[in-house]
């Protein structure tokens, strides 16, 4: 019997990001109304670092074009979150690199699915 083996660590990258993702583009929309809701940086940082974990370990297994689309979009991630948490400023490069995420690892999950079959 042929194992079928799914990359965890796409999955969990797919998921975290897709989470990111939803979570800054609604996440504004729920500061507007009065919950008494604020932004934290930190969930933006806890999101980064788990996609940071989760493209180290597949960037050494992958191809070139999904390697640099995950260092690229998670550069870019790094980049919103650092500059938020440090300087308080918002820059919209988080969202790029949220949707590469996503990209990347589909990509990555559709050719490892291939390989494997």
């Amino acid at each position: 019997m042929k194992k079928i083996s799914t990359s965890f660590y796409d999955i969990l990258g797919i998921s975290s990001a897709t989470i990111c993702l939803v979570h800054c583009l609604i996440f504004p929309l729920l500061t507007i109304l009065p919950l008494g809701l604020s932004h934290n940086p930190i969930i933006d940082l806890l999101f980064a670092s788990i996609g940071l974990f989760a493209i180290l370990k597949i960037i050494k297994k992958s191809a070139l074009l999904v390697s640099s689309i995950l260092v690229v979009s998670m550069a870019l991630i790094w980049i919103s979150v650092l500059t938020e948490l440090l300087l308080d400023i918002h820059l919209d490069l988080i969202y790029f690199g949220g949707f590469g995420m996503i990209i990347g690892h589909l990509i990555n999950y559709k050719l490892h699915r291939n390989q494997n079959h």
